[in-house]
């Protein structure tokens, strides 16, 4: 498991009978995961008094309890440097997923060694980019980053986002476009990446209804978003939130698309982020990564 282990404004304090008790900087939250199905005694404080708790309905979704929390704070990644505003919002979410910062570190390397040897920009391509730490991490690394995602109101927090972080005027194409649609535009126009990232949904529509099922639509939606590969490819990452996906399917598919055309490894594992009561590891998604 590749584990997401260096943040200092971010901590799953414990986990227990479906939920996790996190730190993000100074505020404690409760939130639902589907992970934790252990009971182990919640003895740490911030249990009996957090600052807000999201509250998991039977019939699905579910609402948040506020005890004493902010309409919005900030968290700081430290490398990269990286400033996330946050909110809470509907289902759960507070605007960043902390586990992503291990594959930040994997590919800011990679950009860096290739812009050292080739002299010039990495290009990277983030698509279903939410709310931009992909795509920050990138840019700090030096890379030009173009940003897709089909909502506007993750396309404009990720914006605020950059200013946050200093990197307002970093060479970003902010667009707010179909993800698919995109690539197809891409490969019409002839446009090549050194880098790409995609971090699809398990389910969603497009702006006419479209349904995006990721076992059904991740496949060939890979192989298209392949043909947008420069020559000096560097990497590819891809990223998955659905239980029945395993790594190793990730790493078939990443084998199959590109290592058969460029060479390079293909590696494939969990993602998690520590727990530090109990000292475990709690599994959040899995990633692919192809690099050269």
């Amino acid at each position: 498991m590749w584990i997401a282990d260096n943040w200092k404004d971010y901590e799953i304090l414990d986990a227990s009978e479906g939920e996790r008790l996190e730190r993000w900087g100074r505020y404690t939250l409760i939130r639902p995961d589907p992970q934790v199905i252990w009971r182990s005694p919640r003895r740490h404080d911030g249990w009996k008094k957090p600052n807000a708790h999201y509250h998991r309905s039977s019939s699905g979704g579910g609402k948040w309890e506020f005890f004493d929390l902010p309409e919005e704070w900030s968290v700081r990644y430290t490398e990269p440097d990286l400033t996330f505003r946050l909110k809470p919002f509907s289902f759960k979410h507070t605007g960043l997923f902390p586990e992503q910062a291990v594959n930040w570190e994997w590919f800011c390397a990679l950009i860096k060694k290739a812009e050292v040897s080739a002299r010039r920009p990495v290009r990277v391509l983030n698509l279903f980019a939410y709310t931009g730490g992909a795509t920050l991490a990138a840019a700090r690394a030096g890379a030009q980053v173009t940003h897709v995602d089909a909502s506007r109101g993750m396309v404009n927090w990720a914006r605020e986002n950059a200013v946050s972080s200093g990197l307002g005027q970093a060479p970003v194409r902010w667009l707010v476009d179909d993800c698919m649609k995109f690539v197809e535009r891409e490969i019409r126009r002839g446009n090549k990446y050194d880098g790409i990232i995609m971090d699809p949904p398990s389910y969603g529509r497009g702006p006419k209804g479209e349904v995006w099922k990721i076992e059904e639509n991740i496949w060939p939606f890979l192989e298209l978003t392949a043909k947008l590969l420069s020559e000096d490819a560097v990497f590819f990452l891809i990223n998955s939130y659905t239980t029945g996906l395993a790594p190793s399917v990730l790493s078939y598919m990443l084998n199959l698309s590109i290592a058969g055309r460029f060479g390079g490894v293909v590696e494939a594992g969990e993602i998690g982020l520590p727990v530090t009561e109990s000292g475990l590891a709690l599994p959040c998604g899995a990633s692919g990564r192809w690099s050269r």
